[in-house]
Formats: C-alpha cells, sequence, structure tokens
C-alpha cells in the first residue's frame, strides 16, 4: 500500500458539511437521544450471541445426528456475521455505548470472527473510512491479484472472469482471519506504525496475536474433536462452513457498499489533494441498498446505510434511517450525490456488472 500523505480540499463547499453536521447535532438534541446505541441494539446483540454460541453447545453436548450438526454450523455463521455487523462494528467505532469500557468489551467480540481489533481498527477505521476508495490507500479495495476492484489496479487476463468467481471467493473472508491475514497486517501495521488511538506495545500485540489464535482454534477444533465421537474431517468440514457462511455475509454487503457502478475510485493530484472534501469524498465512493427492507437494515447491522455511517462513524447504526432523511435532504440543497439502490437485488446485478466492466482489459494495461 501507499505510504504517501493524502489530503482532503478543505474549500470545496465547506459549508455542506457545516450545515449537516448542525442540523444533525440538533435531532439528537431536539430528540434528547444520546449517538450511541440503545435498547434495540442491546437486544439484537443478545440475539446475535445466541445465535452464534447455542448452536456450539447443542453440537457439543446434545448427541444430534451429524447432519443436524452441518445446519448447526450455518446458523452459527449467521451468527458470526450478525455479531460482526452489529456488535463489533459499533463497538470499535465507539458508537454502541457512551461508556468506553462498554465499547472495548463489545469491540473485542471481534475475537469470535477470529480476527484482531487492532488490525481490524486500522485497517477499517483508518485506512477505510478516511481514504474511502482510494487505489493504494484504502485495503478493502485490495483483493491481491485475483480480483481487481478499481480501475487503477493492475489488470490480469483472468480478471476478464472475476465476475463469475468472485462469488465463490468472497466466503473466505474470516478464513483469511483466522489463518494468514493478521500475521501480515500485524508485521505491516506495526512498521508504518499505524493506529487507531495509542499505538501499541509490539510485543504484546504479537502476543494478542498467537495467544488468541492459539485459544481460538482450541475453542472450535481441538474441543469438538476431544469431546465429540465425529471424524475429525468432519469437523473441519463445520468449522469451514461456519466460517464460509460468515464471510459470504460480510463479504456481499461491504462490496454492495463501495464496489458498484455509481461509487467513483478517486485519486490524488501530483501532491496529494484531492479534488474533494472528505465529506463529499464519502458521497462520492459509498451508496446505500435496501433501506426500506427492515429486515436487512436490522441484520446488517444499517451497514445499507453505508452513506450515514461514513460520514458519521461515531453514531450508532440505530440511528441511521431518522438521520438519512437529514442527509438526503441536506447533498440535494447543496447539488451533491446521494447514491442509493432501492433494493438489494439491485445492487447486487450492479455490482457483478461493475466487476465485469473492471475485468475488461482496458486501452492501456496498468
Amino acid at each position: 500500500m501507499d505510504n504517501g500523505q493524502i489530503r482532503f480540499n478543505r474549500n470545496n463547499t465547506p459549508a455542506f458539511f457545516r450545515t449537516l453536521n448542525k442540523r444533525v447535532n440538533s435531532y439528537f438534541k431536539e430528540h434528547n437521544l444520546k449517538k450511541t446505541g440503545d435498547f434495540r441494539l442491546y437486544l439484537k446483540t443478545a440475539v446475535m450471541l445466541t445465535l452464534f454460541v447455542t448452536p456450539y453447545f447443542i453440537i457439543l453436548f446434545s448427541g444430534i445426528p451429524e447432519w443436524s450438526m452441518l445446519l448447526l454450523c450455518i446458523v452459527m455463521g449467521i451468527g458470526m456475521a450478525g455479531i460482526g455487523m452489529n456488535v463489533m462494528h459499533d463497538g470499535n467505532h465507539d458508537s454502541y455505548s457512551d461508556k468506553k469500557w462498554v465499547n472495548k468489551i463489545m469491540g473485542g467480540s471481534m475475537y469470535f470472527l477470529a480476527g484482531n481489533v487492532y488490525n481490524w481498527q486500522v485497517q477499517h477505521n483508518v485506512l477505510h473510512h478516511t481514504y474511502t476508495n482510494i487505489h493504494g490507500h484504502d485495503e478493502d479495495l485490495d483483493a491481491g491479484r485475483i480480483i481487481r476492484f478499481s480501475e487503477h489496479g493492475k489488470w490480469s487476463p483472468i480478471h476478464r472472469f472475476q465476475h463469475i468467481y468472485s462469488i465463490f471467493l468472497y466466503g473466505l473472508l474470516t478464513v483469511n482471519w483466522v489463518t494468514t491475514v493478521d500475521f501480515k497486517q500485524t508485521k505491516r501495521y506495526l512498521k508504518r506504525k499505524l493506529s487507531y488511538g495509542k499505538f501499541p506495545n509490539p510485543a504484546a500485540q504479537w502476543a494478542s496475536v498467537i495467544i488468541s489464535k492459539i485459544l481460538y482454534f482450541t475453542v472450535w477444533i481441538a474441543t469438538p474433536i476431544l469431546v465429540l465421537d465425529t471424524p475429525w474431517y468432519l469437523i473441519l468440514l463445520g468449522f469451514f462452513v461456519m466460517h464460509y457462511v460468515a464471510g459470504m455475509i460480510l463479504s456481499v454487503i461491504f462490496q454492495l457498499a463501495h464496489v458498484i457502478e455509481d461509487t467513483e475510485t478517486p485519486l490524488p493530484d501530483n501532491s496529494g489533494t484531492m479534488n474533494n472534501s472528505w465529506a463529499i469524498h464519502q458521497l462520492l465512493t459509498t451508496t446505500n441498498f435496501g433501506t426500506k427492507n427492515k429486515f436487512l437494515s436490522w441484520f446488517s447491522g444499517g451497514l445499507n446505510h453505508q452513506v450515514e455511517h461514513h460520514i458519521f462513524p461515531h453514531i450508532s447504526h440505530v440511528h441511521y434511517p431518522k438521520i438519512a432523511k437529514i442527509i438526503k435532504q441536506t447533498a440535494k440543497e447543496f447539488d451533491l450525490p446521494y447514491n442509493e439502490y432501492k433494493t438489494m437485488g439491485n445492487a447486487l446485478a450492479a455490482h457483478f456488472k461493475h466487476l465485469k466492466h473492471l475485468g475488461t482489459k482496458p486501452t492501456f494495461v496498468s
């Protein structure tokens, strides 16, 4: 990834964010609301944890048939994704609660997804939210050589088929977290001295990665092998299925928000300056989808309201439907875009159409 400094143009319609911020703050003040989560989030936390943990104990102690275990692994994958999008995400954005210790605990649920809090906060909070869709800076656009998510990425002949095979790779997201990604990111981020808040002690960070991996494999693989009278390869299959389901859900939700027809992938000029201010940049690089679908909004932790989330990442997702009206109206007044797809199906179609476009050999191969 590029280590060069990026600056946003503060002179490009600065009144937009000032006006928007004032209106959103007024909304919370007038309704006497905190910007953090409330009973809706707390109840959802209980539901997602139940979906994730209960099947595990049923598998270990109920003596159910092996085919039933596989179905429960699918349920755990759904619960895992739900924890990631609702609990972990708000916790690590400090929007779950107004109490820091609560946010820290809820953000720590990242370990249920086999990830690492430090790595996730750097990749997501620092790199993705600051440099959204900027090639070489937003690591969420970096899928190695196998998928080309940006027109600025290097093209390969295999990309001609990425709109077909990419969906099968999306499910490997958390599998990569549990195996290789955390080790690579820790090495890279510590070397670059990146952090979200206080820079960690390198030895302590490496210890957290190694110990958490040992505990994770102990709980999810070693324990079932020791407790169950089930072939080890079936246990590994169940583990993979759980992660594949979670990875598929998490990957698709992200891709529909940023790697899609209507979003831009702008680059800075030679001095490292972007053409737009940070807030306007978020409007150009992010899109909403299926916001009228109440179940989708509930299950995805409001991540179908990506415009709201990217402009106000420290506001809990339970408030997005209300502040969306304010953002949309303010963007319209300033003649700025507000990208959205009415349904998730429309967004999916636009995503894979965009992948096909990006897979076409460019006139000038980079």
